[in-house]
């Protein structure tokens, strides 16, 4: 016991002497050292050989500054060449003098400390620079999606009209938008428009401006009156040095008769029916820059036939590799070419495409083409959307086949006419047969209208939504009896007609088919 006691006591004392000994120890300081970028001292210590004594460094603000700190001696922190930091000592606790072997030293532990250093600082470098990556992505993320939710999902049926539209986002969002308003009474609404700036505020502005030219569009007033009131509830909202350029266009789908007024916007593009290519002007401030903004209103007609482009500068404006834009010139010759509104997109897009070569795409590029159909007079035939059904009943496609045929009557020449007949039949089959089980008391419905490009015709059945995908026929697999019949069917129709699309409302499955009544030049079939 008394051995235990013992020890315990001489560990007591040395504990005791351990914490004195530490209470008279003065703590070490931080010296926090500040130079600006342009102080001539940074030179001095790229030069420097090692450490280096404050009172041999030049006379400098930030010299000035260590020597009131109490620095005696500071050794540059130099990798690569490049100075990555400094070590800043006080003087010696023993109030002696660095000597030789400490300037060693600290030469020594420079060497090893700076490339550290500077790997500390690239990595953090670059976890910023990956963080800067990220956020920058996620609000392009979010920029696409605010901007998608306002483009149109699908192009109204215009009648004897034939409509199409493209948006080609570049790398970094814009601001680009189109839209086609139903204003009743056989008149539509057009607005283009383009956002200056890019990103989330571009997108937030875009949707802004959508949803005040559709409030605005349905009061029954004109298009000028439309950008006057929109111009004035953007201005005060609107972010600095921000504004919209836009046009808007009323259309009387009966007449064709065009009003228009544009806020800035590029000018649109008509081809007259003789072949004469006009460029359509109004004159406008763009929205969003002086409250009180008039825009004058222009009145045309589009002639059966005519051709109209509504585009954003995102084509003018393109460059190739060596700097020459795209402008208006070229963009008139493709207007000129055009055999209709889906060629004339084609044509546009191929055409920038091939101009910017290994360029980057540099803004984003919208196009809206409006083509008026030419019946020969006929008019209402090619406006009017005939509607039928008949019982799913095996052979009533034939019924199908034989109404289609005289609800498309001249449209098509003959050959092309055959092979939508041929189309239709098996589309119809296939909706009786599989879709509807062949059940007499569920309809086969069908739609069959006339555009100025096309003819369209709408098989729907009762499938419940759109049909499992089938296989891709292979006719060694059919010989081989590897593979059903399933999927020959729409093979067939998908080689007969033009396009194919399949849809689903509710309940229904529908097949569409599209058999163009133009063709571009150097497309045959």
């Amino acid at each position: 016991m008394s051995r235990v006691t013992s020890t315990s006591s001489r560990a007591d004392r040395r504990t005791a002497r351990r914490t004195a000994r530490a209470e008279h120890t003065p703590i070490a300081e931080r010296i926090a050292i500040e130079i600006d970028a342009a102080d001539t001292v940074l030179d001095y210590l790229v030069g420097a050989a090692g450490p280096v004594e404050v009172s041999a460094l030049p006379t400098t603000p930030a010299t000035e500054r260590m020597r009131a700190q109490g620095v005696a001696l500071v050794v540059p922190l130099i990798a690569s060449g490049e100075l990555v930091g400094i070590l800043a000592l006080g003087p010696r606790r023993s109030e002696r003098g660095y000597a030789r072997s400490d300037l060693r030293l600290l030469d020594a532990l420079a060497r090893y400390a700076a490339p550290a250093l500077r790997l500390g600082q690239l990595m953090r470098t670059q976890e910023q620079q990956a963080r800067d990556r990220e956020r920058i992505e996620q609000e392009l993320h979010v920029a696409q999606l605010i901007q998608q939710q306002f483009l149109p999902t699908e192009l109204p049926d215009l009648g004897g009209w034939h409509l199409d539209a493209v948006y080609l986002p570049a790398r970094t969002v814009g601001g680009d938008f189109y839209d086609v308003i139903d204003l009743g009474a056989g008149r539509v609404m057009i607005v283009t428009g383009d956002v200056t700036d890019k990103g989330v505020p571009a997108a937030l502005v875009m949707a802004s401006t959508h949803a005040l030219l559709r409030a605005a569009a349905v009061q029954g007033v004109g298009p000028g009156e439309v950008l006057h009131r929109v111009n004035n509830l953007l201005v005060p909202q609107i972010p600095a040095n921000m504004f919209v350029t836009c046009l808007a266009l009323v259309l009387d789908l009966a007449t064709g008769s065009m009003t228009f007024a544009n806020a800035g916007h590029n000018l649109p593009y008509i081809r007259r029916r003789d072949g004469e290519v006009d460029q359509l002007s109004a004159r406008g401030m763009p929205l969003g820059l002086l409250p009180g903004s008039r825009y004058d209103e222009v009145a045309t007609t589009v002639a059966p036939g005519e051709l109209l482009l509504l585009y954003s500068d995102g084509i003018t404006e393109q460059h190739d590799a060596v700097g020459e834009m795209f402008d208006y010139p070229r963009t008139e010759a493709v207007v000129r070419e055009a055999t209709g509104s889906s060629d004339l997109v084609r044509r546009v897009t191929a055409a920038l495409t091939a101009f910017q070569g290994e360029a980057e795409q540099e803004d984003d590029i919208t196009l809206v083409a409006l083509h008026r159909g030419d019946f020969g007079g006929d008019e209402r035939s090619a406006t009017a959307t005939v509607r039928f059904a008949v019982p799913s009943e095996l052979g009533n496609e034939r019924e199908v086949m034989d109404r289609v045929a005289a609800a498309v009557g001249s449209a098509l020449p003959d050959d092309r006419l055959d092979a939508l007949k041929t189309a239709v039949s098996e589309t119809a089959m296939n909706a009786i047969e599989h879709g509807n089980r062949a059940n007499p008391r569920l309809d086969c419905e069908v739609a069959v209208r006339r555009t100025a490009e096309a003819v369209v015709v709408e098989i729907g059945d009762f499938g419940r939504g759109r049909q499992s995908p089938a296989d891709i026929p292979d006719l060694d697999l059919k010989l081989a009896g590897l593979q059903s019949a399933r999927g020959w069917g729409l093979f067939l129709t998908r080689s007969l007609v033009d396009d194919v699309d399949e849809l689903a409302d509710g309940d229904r499955h529908i097949v569409r088919l599209t058999m163009r009544t133009t063709l571009p030049e150097g497309d045959a079939q």
